[in-house]
């Protein structure tokens, strides 16, 4: 059987940002505006009265400081609170096609690749802008890439899922090599008005090229030792936006139809599952947590990650073997642990092992285990 390398990443990164200062400052806006509306209401106690945010919160609960975005004054305005993401036309290139050809290319340069040694393109993220045609076989023929390509989605774990689909590909001769990419605009399905989560999410696209080892050269990438997926059906992440939407009304413009959560439960249920799911992947492969060099988890919440971490380990995890990007990204559901990956990853040398592994709605987990050639 042919093995499978990851020989090259790409990062495309919003230029806009916001601080938390930035966002808070909005929302508290938007809370002034709402209670001085509802006054009479919520003095009647038909209302609840919203309460403010403050960067200390959302530090204190996420380990967040800011976010990139793909558009900030459609977010900061306390009477809008959603990015401005100007329709196109279908002549046009679309938003995540354009996000997706940026960090293909990087990981094309980093790989040392064209696009004509290319046979498969995955465009696996949280959410789609459309049903269809596939966006992936719109990325596929943007990059010139003859072959075959498809969409999917496995909420925050859809990287992880979309790279054990390219490892089987490589591994049976379907393909000599595929481009994973996760366009992830987060900001467009969260509620920038709901206290509890208004500071997760943040927007960027990751690209991962797997191909041959026969392909690359000595050294050059990661050894892809096992992948293994795990999912548990849970409703504590959720969204409920879709087509069908239409056909009932009463519905439309919901809190559903954006990303809820129950976010207290999901702490306390993922993180022992997913700390398992490694451990018992590693043992699958007859290694130990004592043999990682470096855990690039999920980025979306540093308490989490720590808490995770720790389990594996059986110890604190310093921020080199654990290194955190959330700080600066926020959650960017299933392209975090990548980016994690893309830029923690220059240290390490031959012979080094790590996991990469993303978790999330469903509940959904997925584990790769790599090794520096």
């Amino acid at each position: 059987m042919m093995k499978a390398v990851i020989s090259g990443t790409g990062l495309y990164t919003p230029p806009a940002t916001i601080t938390n200062d930035e966002l808070v400052e909005a929302f508290n806006q938007f809370v002034e505006l709402f209670n001085e509306e509802h006054a009479e209401a919520i003095a009647r106690g038909e209302v609840t009265a919203l309460q403010p945010s403050s960067t200390e919160f959302i530090e204190k609960a996420s380990g967040i400081k800011c976010r990139h975005v793909v558009d900030r004054e459609g977010i900061l305005d306390p009477r809008r609170m959603k990015p401005y993401i100007p329709e196109r036309s279908n002549d046009e290139p679309s938003v995540q096609c354009e996000m997706a050809v940026s960090a293909a290319k990087q990981a094309l340069e980093q790989a040392g690749k064209t696009a004509a040694d290319v046979d498969a393109v995955i465009v696996a993220c949280s959410n789609l802008q459309r049903a269809y045609p596939a966006v992936a076989i719109e990325v596929q023929s943007a990059l010139g890439i003859d072959g075959f390509a498809y969409d999917m989605n496995v909420a925050c774990s859809s990287a992880t899922f979309g790279l054990q689909a390219a490892v089987n590909s490589v591994e049976n001769g379907a393909a000599r090599a595929v481009l994973v990419i996760s366009p992830e605009i987060c900001s467009a399905h969260l509620n920038f008005r709901d206290r509890d989560s208004h500071f997760i999410f943040g927007d960027a696209c990751t690209a991962i090229l797997v191909e041959r080892e026969e392909q690359t050269r000595p050294g050059q990438g990661f050894e892809i030792l096992g992948t293994r997926l795990k999912t548990e059906f849970s409703n504590n992440i959720r969204n409920n936006f879709g087509f069908l939407n239409r056909t009932d009304e009463s519905g439309v413009g919901k809190p559903d139809k954006l990303f809820i959560q129950q976010g207290r439960k999901v702490f306390k249920e993922v993180s022992p599952l997913v700390a398992q799911t490694i451990q018992a992947h590693l043992e699958s492969l007859s290694l130990s947590p004592n043999d990682l060099s470096r855990l690039w988890l999920h980025q979306a919440n540093l308490n989490m990650n720590q808490l995770i971490a720790k389990k594996v380990l059986g110890r604190e995890a310093s921020l080199q073997e654990a290194p955190v990007i959330l700080d600066e990204y926020a959650n960017t559901s299933s392209a975090g642990s990548v980016i994690a990956f893309h830029k923690h990853q220059d240290d390490l040398q031959t012979g080094d092992l790590g996991v990469i592994c993303s978790f999330g709605a469903g509940y959904s987990i997925g584990s790769v285990v790599v090794r520096h050639r």
